[in-house]
Parts: structure tokens; sequence; C-alpha cells
């Protein structure tokens, strides 16, 4: 899918591409390719002069092929979104092409993003610029806008974390910790900390980005300083992380600490019952030895006797254990 976004009264408007000539038509400050099929880059080359790599999208971590400058001026930044999703969280890695300093080509002022699927992000930009008339200039105030909107994305995630880990304490600290409510806990705490290691590493590498940019020198003064204001949302992210990953420690040793219970209670009451049946195993025994003289044998009512003498036995050490408050 190809879209060109152009900018009229200060608002931000998308127009879907479906031809060469419909291309033509627009002069953009963003286009954006999402699973760009070969006939739509071609028709960015025919256009723009400008060629997709063909790993813009690959997950290669090393800076020289992340973050780059062409002889031709056209800069090239690969950097990951973040996309929340309950069953399968992940990033989107999205390749951004700019050139900002070469005016004798068509694609000076144009940014050009590249992905696989939809970005929360770029869908967040989209409402506000259309919303708020004025937000964007060109295609530099466009990529910092992203990143912007990739934090912000991030810090409602954490918003959404701290409601579910919220939820959970209130039934770690219920005391009333069963299997089953351990088991959901568990799993809960369990996506939330993937969720929270997924924030902080996409918030690192929107901060490499930024601070990429900023070396750059293709920011204006005020652009520059929106650069510096997103850095220190991001540094304040980190701090929210770090208490989450100490939150979400302390409810796994919680509950893990109610599981040692529940299973020691178990254990207790097979200790218990064991050492209350070794004296009828006792009584047991003596009678089923083959003594030729027993005096037993010859009572009237011998076994009765000994079978009353098993019960009781069994009976002393479980009166005594429940005195103690071993058994409830």
């Amino acid at each position: 899918m190809l879209n060109v976004f152009t900018l009229s009264n200060g608002r931000l408007f998308q127009e879907e591409i479906e031809s060469l000539q419909e291309l033509e038509q627009f002069r953009p400050i963003w286009v954006d390719l999402e699973t760009p099929t070969p006939e739509e880059k071609r028709w960015v080359r025919q256009h723009y002069g400008l060629s997709i790599p063909e790993d813009a999208m690959d997950d290669d971590i090393e800076e020289s092929a992340r973050f780059y400058e062409e002889d031709n001026g056209d800069l090239h930044i690969r950097s990951d979104f973040l996309v929340a999703d309950f069953d399968e969280p992940r990033q989107v890695r999205v390749a951004f092409i700019v050139n900002q300093a070469n005016e004798q080509l068509r694609s000076h002022g144009v940014l050009f993003s590249i992905h696989d699927e939809t970005v929360p992000a770029f869908r967040l930009l989209r409402l506000r610029a259309r919303r708020m008339p004025g937000l964007l200039t060109d295609a530099r105030e466009v990529l910092l806008k992203l990143f912007d909107a990739d934090a912000e994305y991030c810090a409602d995630t954490l918003e959404g974390i701290y409601d579910d880990l919220e939820a959970a304490s209130k039934k770690v600290l219920d005391g009333n910790v069963g299997d089953e409510v351990a088991s959901e806990v568990l799993a809960a705490i369990a996506r939330q900390e993937d969720m929270n290691g997924r924030i902080r590493r996409n918030m690192m590498d929107t901060r490499r980005a930024v601070s990429f940019l900023m070396r750059s020198k293709m920011l204006d003064a005020e652009q520059f300083e929106e650069a510096r204001q997103i850095l220190r949302d991001i540094d304040s992210l980190d701090g929210h992380t770090t208490f989450l990953f100490d939150k979400i420690n302390f409810l796994m040793d919680a509950t893990v600490g109610f599981i040692n219970i529940n299973q020691n209670k178990i254990i207790k009451l097979f200790s218990v019952a064991s050492v209350a049946l070794l004296p009828p195993t006792l009584v047991a025994s003596v009678y089923g030895m083959n003594f030729q003289h027993m005096p037993e044998l010859e009572w009237k009512y011998g076994y009765a006797w000994g079978i009353l003498l098993m019960v009781a036995s069994a009976a002393l050490p479980m009166l005594y254990f429940r005195r103690r408050g071993w058994l409830k």
C-alpha cells in the first residue's frame, strides 16, 4: 500500500496511490509504504529517483547498518516501533529515508517510511495532525513527531501495565491464593514483564534514532530542542519501567511464597498422617507375629482389644497435633 501525505492550510491530508500518474499529481512531505509491492517501489524509483534497499527492514542491530548517510545526502534510519497487542506484543521495524541536503532531487524534503504492518504510532500521528493545524511543517517534523508518538504510545501502554499489576496485587495481597488464582496471577505477571521489557528495548532504540538525528545537524534550533524533549520523556519512561520491574519481582516472589505455603500444608498433612499411623502399625505388626505363646490369643476378645488399641494409638497423636495447632 502506497500513501502520500500533503499539507494544506496546516493540516495533513492522506491520499492512497494506485498508479504512477496519481503519484505525479501530489507534492507530499511524507510517503508511506506499507508492505510495498515491486510495482509501488518502481513508481517511487521512477518519480523520485529513490531506490528502496532490499534489506530496508532487516533485523540488523548494528548502528552502521541502521543509521547512515549516503553520498547523495539520503539519510537512512531504521527504528523499531511498539505494537502492544495483547496476544502477540512485538516491535515493527520501520525504515526511514529523508533527503534534506540535495535540493536537485525530487525526493528533497520528503520523508519515506517503509514497513510491513500497521504501526499504532503512525495512526496516532495522523489523527493528531488532522485535528491540530500547524502541528507539522516539514518532513523532519514528521519524523520527530513519529518518535514522539511512539514514546507516548509506550507511556499509555505502561499505564495499562500499572492497571493490570494493580489487579494482580489485589488477588495476591488478599491472602487467599489457591492454585487457580496463583496460575492466573503468574500468567498475568509474565505477560506484563514481557511487555515492560519490550517497552524498555523500544525506548532504547528510539533514543538511539533521535540522538542520530541530533548529530546529523539536519534539525533547526526549534526541532533540536524538541528532540531533546523527546529524550527527556524517554528518560522518565526508563524510571517507570524500572519501578514496574521491581513491582513485578515483588508480586512474583509473593505468589511463589503462597504456592510454597500451600505445598507445605499438603506435606504437613502427609507427615502428620504418617506419624499418627506409626503406633497402630506397630500394634498390628505385633499381633501379626506368629509367636507360639501369645496370651492375647487366648483372650475372649483378644483381637477386639487389639483393634481398640490400634484406634487409641492413632487417636492420641492426632489429639496432640491438634492441640499444638498443627491440624485445623
